[in-house]
């Protein structure tokens, strides 16, 4: 049964919100549907670069040796490391490319504009109309725009042109994501700086004169009795074209009802600055109730209309010194994650239904805060955080390896006023952030803390000059942290430094240290899949003491101090214990603003080349391909409301142990009572408690004799039920080392086969513990789909309790794929 609230979070999230969000991506458009169109089709791919423009676009007939090189053709957003930044045998590609296409363009305006909108394109790109080159951009993660309306025009002028083109104009892009110590962010960074268009590109008709940027400021009292609505326009006139405009605004409620609207003439020069709209007791925008309102604002000059749609929200929020955040008054805890733009199978090139999936899987979990890390990430992700209703802390990509000349610094403050000036309006933003282990050298001889202090201190100035109603924020860099209003140290306790049941007292302690404090980053590791009968054994040899001590070497698995990191088993056993840990703990921690947990989803990195996927930074709680660990259900027993339970072992499907011997399931869930079934026998029923560790008391120390096992959980949260299952072998056999690889076929649907390979020692006893590499291979008509960062998605990847899958895409013809793990005979399986 559901009660009322529950059914009006169902309705939300199954009928209003999918709609909802679908109108407001289309209202934030820069433009109106038939003024902007994404460019996705029709495209061509080249991974190097031309000997020049002249190459892109040359006649050329089939065959002939202009046909050399070879494009490919490719939809946008396309990133030219799709599969590359997840090889296990070499670097990812790092140079320039190019895409082409030819537009017909239709422009409706009389001496109208016509425009390339970059969501976004890594990391610097050079636009040519035919061999024209008419705009530069360096920067991977802001937006920009390519004015291409006087290139279009001269070539349409020119009827050989047209002709050859047959009305169409050719527009070629160069994408370069080649090292630079000049650019931000460094090639020292934990994620990969990748190449290509992989965000959505779009092309925009305007009038002559168009609105270039609406700032709008919406702000509410603490009370919320009153709520204030600050408006600044600037406007796009390239062609200085003179004379007088009429601005109107409108201010729309929620329900798109007109509250209030304002017109007056204006130059065509320079800001434009309305009255402040006030609105009586507004509704706010919170994570709850995440409610926005409307601004429409018209500009009409010469016979045109360009109009441009707002959302803003009404809220309220502080940190309040040495205290805790409140928004509207009332203390919210920062319930926290973070997000990399990077997916399986695309890398960045993530489509809005992948990211729409992502940003409701974290809603979903409970998150009501996220720090997009580490830069400035897509308009669509800044949308769904404010119809989600999910805080933000955004940030440039000033990140390690210190601080460069002229070039370099002008970079990042260029970034720095793209990101705020492009996402202004947007209520879920409540912090800028400056950078990111700025106190990591590597990339120039000198390091110097006193200028990068004194650039901190430039770039927390021009934050605040260009947005004052904001904090700025930083991480990890202590000799900065009196700088920025808002700082994060360093605490990974029971991973890189510690033990997890440190937590609490280093966090106090470097609480008390700054006037306002945010622990961002926390948590750990884990290869999906793989599991622990004693997750916790290699504690014993850590030093429980400097947990907020991290240093550079810490992430190497080589080397240094014990540390749950090198020395743990990266079980996924393991990082629920410290998920659990941290959770229960900051329950009991009423000073604490908030924390974020690093980072939601797996994602790739070119400084991680031996961990158990190659390449990969496993801390997430979902997979590269957004498969669920089961952490997830760890931070969805404390985060959320509705009712929800999850034995732990999903993905566990052999245990082991001595005969009798007692085992512990345990069950997450944030319901007040569960009762635990075992072949159907019951062993009663619990009370949750937040404060009984593990599993908030929700756990059952079962004696398991060899067999198979079906456990079934029945919880109850007022008058509902929900009921989770699962099935396992309980293996007694003991087993010596590896001595053969076993590989065989597991399941086949839609052309698609999963296979196993498993690792069995002499007398054919599988190694439950073994974390050797397997390599898979194949030959025939059929491909691996490998490269996908995923612990079922890599050809070469560490088994999970002595097995690994990996599936197999199947021809109609013979496919033979091979398995083998270091000097073992190599296994072989005939499809």
């Amino acid at each position: 049964m559901f009660t009322s609230q529950n059914k009006k979070q169902v309705f939300y999230y199954r009928v209003l919100l999918p709609v909802y969000i679908l109108a407001l991506l289309l209202c934030n458009n820069k433009a109106s549907a038939q003024q902007s169109s994404r460019l996705i089709r029709n495209w061509q791919f080249l991974k190097q670069d031309l000997g020049g423009i002249w190459e892109a676009v040359r006649p050329v007939k089939e065959g002939n040796p202009e046909s050399v090189p070879l494009w490919t053709n490719v939809t946008l957003p396309h990133c030219v490391n799709a599969r590359d930044a997840v090889d296990p045998d070499e670097n990812y590609y790092q140079g320039p490319a190019w895409y082409r296409t030819q537009l017909a363009i239709k422009n409706p305006y009389t001496n109208g504009r016509t425009l390339l909108h970059f969501e976004g394109a890594g990391q610097k790109t050079e636009v040519y109309v035919y061999t024209t080159k008419v705009a530069t951009h360096v920067g991977g993660y802001d937006e920009w725009t390519a004015d291409i309306t006087d290139a279009v025009n001269a070539f349409l002028k020119q009827d050989s042109l047209v002709k050859q083109f047959k009305g169409k104009v050719p527009v070629s892009i160069r994408s370069d994501n080649s090292r630079d110590l000049e650019m931000i962010p460094s090639d020292l960074s934990d994620f990969n700086l990748y190449g290509g268009l992989y965000r959505y590109l779009n092309l925009v008709y305007t009038p002559a004169v168009s609105l270039d940027k609406v700032f709008a400021e919406a702000a509410a009292d603490k009370d919320g009795k009153t709520g204030t609505v600050k408006v600044r326009t600037r406007l796009y006139n390239p062609a200085a074209v003179t004379g007088e405009a009429e601005m109107t605004l409108q201010l729309l409620d929620p329900n798109g009802k007109e509250l209030q609207k304002i017109s007056k003439k204006s130059n065509l020069n320079g800001d434009y600055r309305f009255d402040e709209l006030k609105v009586n007791r507004p509704q706010l925008w919170a994570p709850e109730t995440p409610v926005l309102y409307t601004l429409v604002t018209t500009i009409r000059t010469r016979g045109d209309n360009y109009a441009e749609q707002t959302k803003i929200g009404f809220r309220n929020f502080e940190f309040v010194k040495h205290g805790p955040f409140l928004l509207n008054g009332k203390r919210l805890l920062l319930r926290g994650t973070h997000r990399h733009e990077d997916h399986a199978g695309v890398a960045a090139a993530m489509t809005e239904q992948m990211m729409r999936d992502e940003m409701i899987s974290m809603k979903e979990m409970g998150v009501n805060f996220i720090r997009l890390g580490h830069y400035q990430q897509s308009r669509i992700i800044l949308n769904l955080c404010d119809s989600l209703g999910i805080l933000v802390w955004e940030e440039i990509p000033w990140c390690r390896g210190g601080l460069g000349g002229d070039v370099y610094k002008e970079q990042a403050r260029r970034m720095l006023t793209n990101m705020i000036e492009q996402h202004y309006n947007h209520p879920s933003v409540i912090i800028w952030g400056l950078g990111n282990e700025n106190d990591w050298p590597g990339d120039f001889p000198e390091f110097d803390k006193e200028k990068i202090r004194q650039f901190m201190k430039a770039l927390n100035d021009l934050s605040h000059r260009l947005d004052p109603s904001r904090k700025t924020a930083i991480r990890r860099c202590d000799f900065c942290k009196d700088i920025v209003d808002v700082y994060s140290p360093s605490i990974w306790a029971g991973w890189y430094r510690g033990i997890y049941t440190e937590y609490k007292e280093v966090t106090k302690a470097e609480f008390d240290k700054v006037d306002h404090f945010l622990h961002v980053e926390w948590g750990g590791d884990s290869h999906a899949g793989r599991h622990s009968e004693n997750p916790d054994k290699s504690l014993q040899n850590i030093k429980a003491s400097g947990a907020a001590d991290e240093r550079a070497g810490d992430a190497s698995l080589y080397g240094g101090a014990a540390r749950a990191s090198k020395d743990g088993d990266w079980s996924e056993t393991y990082l629920c214990n410290l998920v659990d840990w941290h959770l229960k703990e900051q329950e009991t921690m009423p000073w604490l603003t908030g924390t974020a947990q690093w980072p939601f989803k797996d994602f790739s990195t070119p400084v991680r080349p031996d961990n158990p996927i190659p390449y990969m930074n496993q801390k997430g709680v979902v997979e590269r391909d957004l498969t669920k660990k089961e952490a997830y259900y760890v931070f969805q027993s404390y985060w959320t409301n509705k009712p929800m339970v999850h034995i732990y072992g999903h993905t566990w499907p052999v245990r082991w142990g001595n005969e009798d011997e007692e085992k512990m399931i345990k069950v997450y869930s944030n319901c007040d009572v569960a009762e635990l079934f075992v072949n159907g026998k019951s062993l009663g029923s619990k009370k949750r408690n937040s404060q009984d560790f593990p599993a908030s008391g929700l756990r059952w120390n079962v004696p398991l004799k060899k067999g198979t096992y079906l456990v079934k959980v029945v919880a109850k949260k007022g008058k509902e039920t929900v009921t989770d299952e699962i099935r396992f072998e309980y293996q007694t056999e003991k087993w010596t080392k590896p001595a053969r690889v076993e590989l065989k076929k597991i399941k086949e649907e839609a052309g698609i086969i999963t296979l196993q390979a498993q690792l069995l020692d002499d007398k054919g006893v599988p190694c439950l513990d073994a974390m050797d590499w397997i390599r898979f291979g194949s030959t025939g008509d059929g491909r691996l789909l490998d490269d996908l960062g995923t612990s079922s998605g890599s050809r070469y990847v560490q088994c999970y309790n002595g097995r690994a899958l990996i599936s197999v895409e199947k021809g109609k013809d013979r496919v033979v794929v091979s398995a083998v793990s270091g000097k073992l005979p190599m296994a072989f399986l005939d499809l």
